[in-house]
Formats: C-alpha cells, structure tokens, sequence
C-alpha cells in the first residue's frame, strides 16, 4: 500500500481534569475548546477539508488499553480495511475489531513500545 498514513487525525492525553484543562488551553492559547477539545480544520494536497483532534480525557479513561500509557495518537489513513489486512499480514497487533461511525472507521494496533495506535478513515464531512 502507498499511502498508508496521510495525516496525524488526532492526539489523546489523560489528564486529572480534563475540563480544566480544556479550560485553561482556551484561555492561554484561545483554543477555542468544546467538550471534546479543539477540533482543526486544514486542507489536504486535493484540497479536501480535513479536521485533527486534540482531546484531553479525564484519567479514569480505559480508551486507550491495553496500552499503560497517558496518551494516544490517532492517524488518518486511506482504506483501512485493506490496510488492518496488510499490517497483519507484517506481524502488527491488532487490537480490537474494526468499528464504523459516522464520522469513519477505526482500528487500533500496537506499536513495539505498546503505544495503542488509532487508525481513522475519516468522513470529515460528517463534522461541518
């Protein structure tokens, strides 16, 4: 597959209070911030909208297991289905089943330092 990753979709953090942090990025940095945190918006090479997530998740989360750590990245990728066949087929683990939204499908791997990886095929339309 050529193009495998075409865009970081978002990062995850843990944080003790997700609300104030959102809270205090807003006001520090003028994010902008909603429940979910900042969505951006940018255009790919096609000219296509595109959005990014930044998201703090209060510490109780189990979003991010097996992995142990504080944080997980999302990445936009083009024709997950086939990519899962292929990561898999390269000794990858994947975590979980597929699952279908919206707003696009998702998978998760983990990486070899056990990072939990996203993968999203975005329908960004789903978002304006």
């Amino acid at each position: 597959m050529k193009n495998r990753v075409t865009g970081l979709g978002g990062f995850f953090f843990k944080t003790k209070d997700a609300k104030k942090t959102k809270e205090w990025y807003d006001k520090h940095l003028g994010l902008g911030t909603d429940e979910y945190g900042k969505t951006f918006w940018w255009k790919d090479e096609k000219g296509n909208d595109c959005t990014t997530q930044w998201s703090p998740m209060g510490e109780e989360t189990k979003y991010f297991e097996p992995s142990q750590k504080q944080f997980m990245m999302n990445f936009r990728v083009e024709n997950l289905v086939e990519l899962l066949k292929v990561l898999k087929e390269e000794g990858v683990e994947i975590v979980g089943e597929m699952q279908e939204f919206e707003y696009g499908k998702f998978g998760w791997i983990l990486d070899p330092e056990g990072n939990k990886i996203e993968l999203w095929e975005p329908k960004d339309d789903a978002f304006k």
